[in-house]
């Protein structure tokens, strides 16, 4: 099986499992962790995931470009294109499919091309010093197709994302972080466990707050800003009078202070 999934608590983990090709993307592997995602998706139990590379040396090279030329020789333009707009993105998590709960990717090594894409498509992204994340397409010929030219200079200074996308350039895992492209740099032995201590964390805390809250932020960000505080309040405002810290109380507790 090309995607490994387990359990660790309440945290899913799910693993690309093809070292042998840098965990290169090929269409087994991209139905595999569309299963992956549905089951942790449907699974009330499972608060948060992790996607992690397995072997020593990449997270996801990208795309298998064999496959890939095998798709493109197998259809026409105009069927790839409404396959792309209609089915789920590559790793179903790139495009038309929300999984719902927050996602870490940790990242070893090589996440170029598409592995960047689905590791951009992912809520918070760790890194370990020997990662080297870039999106060299144009270097072949071609775009960043899944996301990335959507997401990177979504995540980063637009200047930034375009000279990493028009140079086909490369960041190591400083340059990243300070960039902002990923959330923290952590020793390659602790990179799993690093993960999985953040899910757990997430996952750990009210699941309907957690999942209304990376709602807000991620239509919020395609949305003016008053837009974007009306959707706010749309998603804040059933959570209110809930549990033992109601919001109402507490500003009452405040209030006679």
């Amino acid at each position: 099986m090309p995607v490994d999934f387990r359990t660790v608590g309440p945290v899913a983990v799910l693993t690309l499992d093809r070292p042998e090709a840098l965990n290169a993307i090929d269409p087994e592997t991209d139905r595999d962790l569309l299963a992956a995602w549905e089951r942790f998706r449907d699974d009330d139990r499972l608060g948060a995931a992790v996607l992690r590379g397995a072997g020593p040396k990449a997270f996801s090279a990208g795309i298998d470009l064999k496959r890939l030329e095998e798709f493109y020789r197998e259809r026409r333009p105009g069927e790839r294109r409404e396959r792309w707009l209609r089915a789920p993105g590559l790793g179903a998590l790139t495009r038309n499919f929300d999984v719902g709960k927050p996602v870490v990717a940790a990242i070893h090594g090589y996440c170029l091309g598409a592995g960047l894409e689905l590791a951009l498509a992912c809520d918070l992204r760790i890194a370990s010093p020997d990662a080297v994340l870039g999106l060299p397409e144009v270097r072949w010929g071609i775009i960043p197709g899944q996301g990335g030219t959507q997401r990177l200079p979504r995540t980063i200074p637009p200047g930034l994302a375009l000279e990493m996308i028009l140079t086909a350039g490369t960041v190591d895992a400083r340059r990243a972080h300070a960039i902002g492209l990923v959330n923290r740099i952590v020793p390659r032995r602790r990179l799993d466990a690093e993960g999985i201590a953040i899910a757990r964390r997430i996952a750990e805390l009210p699941a309907d707050a957690v999942r209304r809250a990376r709602e807000a932020v991620r239509r919020g960000l395609d949305l003016p800003l008053a837009d974007a505080l009306r959707l706010e309040q749309d998603l804040a405002d059933p959570l209110r009078g809930r549990g033992p810290n109601r919001e109402g109380e507490q500003f009452g507790r405040r209030r006679r202070k």
